[in-house]
C-alpha cells in the first residue's frame, strides 16, 4: 500500500476522484435536457441529435484505451491536467456550432478527453490501498460518484429553461476550469517513476493482448458493462420515458435520477460496510439478488400497470442499489489480475464498459425506447446477460500477474 501524499486523507482523494469520474457523467446527463432545444437550432432529427450523444460515448470508449496505459508510462496526475484542459477547450467550442456535424465533432473531442479521470482514477484507487480499504475507497467514490447522475439533469433542465441549451457547455467549461485547478493544487502523483511502463509499441501490443484476451478479465468487465447497461438504457431514453411515457416536463428528470441515485449511494455505501466482511464473491451474489428483484418488479409494473408515478421509478433505487453493491468489488478483482500494469487495465475495463455505453445509447436505447415494456424487458437482459458473466469469472481458472 502506498499512503496518501502529506497532508491529504483518504477522504479527500475520494473526493477529487469522485469527481474526476463523474465529469464524464455530467457532460452524458446535464445535457439529456436540451437534445430537442438542439435539435431545433440546427434543424436535427431526433437519431442525428442522439448521434451527439453517440459520438461522445464512442470516442470516450476509444480513447479510455490509451489514457490508463499514458499514465503508466508518464504518471497519473500529468495525463489528469491535460486531460482537463481539453475538456475545457472541447466546451467552449460547443459553443459556437453552426451544424450538427460541429456538435459531433466536439462533443467526441469531450468524450476523448473527459474519460482520463475515470479511467486514471480508478488506477490510483490501487495505487493507495490493497484489500478492504480499496474497496472501501472505492465505495466512497461511488457514493459521492452516485450524486452526478441525479444532479446534472436538474442542473441541466434548470439551465436550459432559463438560458438554454449553450448555458449547458459553458457549465461544462467551467466544471473543467474549477476541477482543473482543484487537481493541480490537491492531486498527488501516486505512481513513482520507478514503477513506470514502456509505451514502445510492441511492449504495448503484447501487454493489450494478454489483458484483452483474459477470460476472467473479460467477463468481470462485462458484468459490470451489463449491470450497468440495464440502467444506462434509462438514463439514454430519459427524455422519451419521462417525457413522452410518463408525461413530465423538461425539468422532470429528477423523477428517475432522484431514486436512482439514492440506490447508487446505499449500494456503495452498504459495499463499504461490508468490506473486510463478506468476501467480493458474497458480496456481488448479494448485489444480483437485490438486481434480480428489482427486474421482476419492474416487469411486473410495466406490464400491470399503466404508466405513471411513481410505481413506473420503482424499480430503480432497487436496481442501482444492487448494481452499486457489486461494482467495487468487481473492479478491483479485474485490476488485481494485472497489478503491475493497472493503469493499462483500467484502460482496457473503462473501453469495454464505454463501448458497451456506446452500443445502448445508438442501438439498444432507440429500439426499446418506444414502450415501458419494452424498456422493463431491456433491463432484464441486460442484467441476466451480467449476472452469467459473473457466475462464469469465478468459475474460470485465473492467476493474477506477479
Amino acid at each position: 500500500m502506498t499512503p496518501p501524499a502529506a497532508g491529504q486523507s483518504p477522504a479527500g482523494i475520494a473526493v477529487l476522484l469522485a469527481a474526476l469520474t463523474a465529469i464524464g457523467a455530467f457532460s452524458v446527463d446535464a445535457y439529456l435536457p436540451s437534445l430537442h432545444d438542439i435539435g431545433d437550432t440546427f434543424h436535427a432529427s431526433p437519431i442525428e441529435v442522439q448521434q451527439t450523444l453517440t459520438a461522445y460515448l464512442f470516442m470516450f470508449s476509444l480513447m479510455s484505451l490509451w489514457h490508463g496505459a499514458i499514465s503508466d508510462a508518464i504518471g497519473r496526475r500529468r495525463v489528469i491536467l491535460v486531460s482537463l484542459v481539453v475538456f475545457m477547450l472541447a466546451s467552449i467550442g460547443c459553443l459556437f456550432a453552426t451544424r450538427i456535424e460541429h456538435l459531433w465533432l466536439l462533443r467526441g473531442v469531450q468524450g476523448f478527453s473527459a474519460c482520463a479521470g475515470a479511467v486514471v482514477s480508478r488506477a490510483i484507487v490501487r495505487d493507495i490501498f490493497v484489500g478492504p480499504a480499496a474497496q472501501r475507497l472505492m465505495s466512497h467514490i461511488a457514493m459521492m460518484f452516485a450524486i452526478a447522475p441525479a444532479v446534472a439533469p436538474v442542473i441541466g433542465g434548470q439551465l436550459q429553461s432559463a438560458f438554454g441549451w449553450h448555458s449547458i457547455f459553458i457549465f461544462l467549461a467551467l466544471m473543467g476550469g474549477a476541477l482543473w485547478a482543484a487537481c493541480a493544487w490537491r492531486l498527488p502523483e501516486t505512481l513513482p517513476p520507478a514503477q513506470r511502463r514502456s509505451l514502445h509499441p510492441i511492449y504495448l501490443a503484447k501487454a493489450y493482448a494478454k489483458t484483452l484476451t483474459s477470460p476472467a478479465f473479460l467477463l468481470a468487465t462485462g458484468s459490470l458493462a451489463c449491470n450497468f447497461g440495464g440502467f444506462f438504457i434509462y438514463i439514454m431514453s430519459a427524455p422519451t420515458f419521462l417525457i413522452h411515457h410518463l408525461g413530465l416536463p423538461e425539468t422532470g428528470f429528477l423523477w428517475l435520477f432522484g431514486p436512482s441515485m439514492c440506490g447508487l449511494v446505499s449500494g456503495a455505501w452498504l459495499s463499504g460496510r461490508l468490506a473486510g466482511r463478506l468476501s467480493p464473491k458474497r458480496t456481488i451474489a448479494l448485489g444480483y439478488a437485490v438486481m434480480t428483484i428489482a427486474v421482476i418488479l419492474n416487469l411486473g409494473v410495466s406490464f400491470l400497470l399503466a404508466p405513471g408515478l411513481p410505481w413506473s421509478v420503482l424499480p430503480m433505487p432497487f436496481y442501482t442499489l444492487g448494481m452499486s453493491l457489486t461494482m467495487p468489488s468487481m473492479s478491483l478483482l479485474a485490476l488485481d489480475m494485472f497489478p503491475r500494469q493497472r493503469g493499462l487495465a483500467s484502460s482496457c475495463q473503462m473501453f469495454l464498459q464505454s463501448l458497451s455505453n456506446s452500443v445502448v445509447a445508438g442501438v439498444a436505447a432507440p429500439a426499446a425506447w418506444a414502450s415501458t415494456h419494452s424498456l422493463a424487458a431491456a433491463m432484464g437482459a441486460f442484467m441476466a446477460i451480467g449476472a452469467l458473466c459473473a457466475l462464469l469469472h469465478f468459475r474460470c481458472p485465473h492467476t493474477p500477474e506477479h
